[in-house]
């Protein structure tokens, strides 16, 4: 079989905008899925507002809708839910990242996707969840992230928690929505069975504690924000040199090789340091001392040296510049070069999923808004040019090529 991915013949109605929905679609669009995108009007996608701008087109849209096919369809009319009930019919994946309640109000919700299609996956994407006290509040990432608890662990400890500025709680959700719908798709494969997924940001995020709950549940106690340092593992923390900041972490196996880098082998046995147990309840000497040492040192690249050169796990902090025209980077494919007929050349975040039987960052582009609807609605519905004519000026379907 002759496949251009892992997700080729898979079909995909994508009701999804902003950042969190889109991540998970165009995840499986990289793994070469088939992306119906399915747009309201007027505006289409609501990132198509947001930076950067430039012709018309914007940035933070090409980003995360390369590879989709954009139809633009009024779903308040009952012909336009009658083009998207045909839809479902005929795709394997379902997913919508409205408010809840919404897709219900727009007649594509789980009741009606299965009786349609009893074999799709629906992933419906939301900030607080399908169910629970919390559900009907609008949110976005950072709310989730709030009541999550994960705002409240970033930033110094008598200071306000920080915002992180990334999408870290959308892409993330994201990815666990295209994890969770491939194994939905594995299920049917065994039984035949659609499936209903509910993904949320909350969920999402409070998966990522790694030590705090469980540290609560045992202790009674709550950790806190720890700035700089972490309160668990010591030394893992920022360190300031003189043209920037780097990142130390020495594990109790790796301590004697920061000593060694240090040229302080007595610290290995000092009675007051030499197991992370006993350097977390003297963090601020600990800090001290590899501070002085990254002191003596000056720039980031002596001590960066000096701390590989004993295999000492550790990095600079890079800025997004550096990033991007880091040679690593550019090698793996992490920063990718795209280009698109408005934007021009720019960088962008590669594929993270990399299979050896595929290849990596295939080409793909964004569709302007509805710049399928002709295509989709002949070739999955066998509409003809007559009925799709007649729907363009009932203003049913709606195009905008200037996005």
């Amino acid at each position: 079989m002759n496949l251009k991915h892992i997700l080729d013949g898979y079909k995909v109605l994508d009701f999804t905008h902003a950042l969190a929905g889109p991540t998970t679609t165009r995840l499986m669009a990289e793994m070469g899925a088939d992306i119906v995108k399915v747009e309201l009007p007027p505006v289409g996608d609501m990132s198509r507002l947001l930076p950067i701008k430039l012709n018309g087109r914007t940035s933070y849209f090409v980003q995360q809708n390369r590879g989709k096919k954009s139809i633009c369809v009024n779903l308040k009319t009952p012909e336009g839910r009658a083009i998207i009930h045909d839809l479902i019919k005929q795709v394997d994946v379902v997913v919508e990242n409205f408010s809840p309640g919404v897709a219900e109000r727009l007649g594509i919700g789980w009741e009606t996707v299965k009786t349609l299609n009893p074999r799709a996956v629906m992933c419906s994407i939301s900030a607080l969840g399908q169910q629970g006290p919390l559900s009907e509040l609008p949110g976005f990432d950072y709310i989730a992230q709030a009541y999550s608890g994960i705002t409240g662990m970033i930033g110094e400890p008598d200071g306000a928690p920080s915002l992180p500025m990334i999408g870290l709680g959308d892409v993330n959700t994201g990815v666990h929505a295209a994890c969770a719908i491939g194994f939905a798709l594995l299920h049917r494969e065994r039984t035949g069975e659609g499936q209903y997924l509910d993904i949320s940001l909350l969920d999402s995020y409070f998966h990522c504690h790694e030590i705090n709950v469980a540290m609560y549940s045992l202790t009674g106690k709550s950790p806190t924000r720890a700035g700089h340092h972490h309160f668990a593992v010591c030394p893992l923390g920022l360190y300031k040199a003189g043209d920037g900041y780097v990142c130390i972490i020495a594990l109790d196996h790796q301590w004697p090789s920061l000593c060694e880098a240090m040229g302080r082998p007595d610290l290995v046995t000092d009675e007051r340091y030499k197991t992370n147990a006993l350097r977390c309840t003297r963090v601020p000497e600990v800090v001290a001392i590899v501070q002085a040492w990254v002191d003596s040192l000056g720039d980031t690249e002596t001590v960066l040296a000096a701390l590989e050169k004993h295999r000492v796990p550790c990095a600079p902090v890079l800025t997004i510049e550096q990033v991007c025209n880091h040679p690593h980077m550019l090698e793996r494919g992490t920063v990718r070069k795209i280009n698109d007929p408005k934007l021009g050349e720019f960088s962008t975040p590669g594929m993270p999923l990399r299979f050896s039987g595929f290849p990596n960052n295939i080409p793909l582009e964004a569709a302007y808004t509805g710049q399928h609807n002709d295509a989709v609605l002949s070739e999955m519905l066998g509409y003809d040019a007559a009925r799709i004519k007649a729907l363009r000026e009932a203003g049913i379907l709606h195009e905008n090529e200037d996005t």
